[in-house]
């Protein structure tokens, strides 16, 4: 890709066909090498490893993912502290899945919208009726 607007201006025909055919690169970044690896999950079987994330170290056994709190590291987790952490956020996951969608109280006010204003034009209609019949 060009380096500045200025060579816009100033690039030619063959460094234009150049830089078209370069492969594009789009998409994310290649997944980063664990910082560390630990033994196996006591629930899933699955290898534990200790990952940089975007909001900081997590532990995960591939399915699962689990944020370390603030006083680990990944340098002093422990199996245990591994195994730990990811059952807590099974259970938390659980706790979700099984309070179900939250429920909403957006339709009952529309209908009653709906009615008031199917009201309004229907004593319209009777006023423009009872109108027309006085005068002829």
């Amino acid at each position: 890709s060009l380096g500045s607007e200025e060579e816009l201006f100033t690039i030619t025909l063959d460094e234009a066909r150049r830089i078209y055919a370069e492969p594009k690169r789009r998409g994310r970044a290649a997944a980063k090498p664990p910082l560390k690896r630990l033994g196996d999950n006591d629930v899933s079987g699955k290898p534990m490893s200790v990952k940089e994330g975007r909001f900081g170290p997590y532990v995960t056994d591939g399915t699962t993912n689990a944020s370390l709190r603030r006083g680990d590291t990944p340098e002093t987790l422990t199996d245990a502290r591994a195994n730990e952490l990811l059952s807590e956020r099974r259970a938390k996951d659980a706790e979700k899945a099984a309070a179900g969608p939250a429920k909403s109280t957006r339709k009952s006010t529309k209908k009653t919208a709906k009615k008031a204003a199917k009201k309004a034009t229907k004593r319209s209609t009777k006023k423009t009726a009872k109108k027309a019949a006085k005068k002829a």
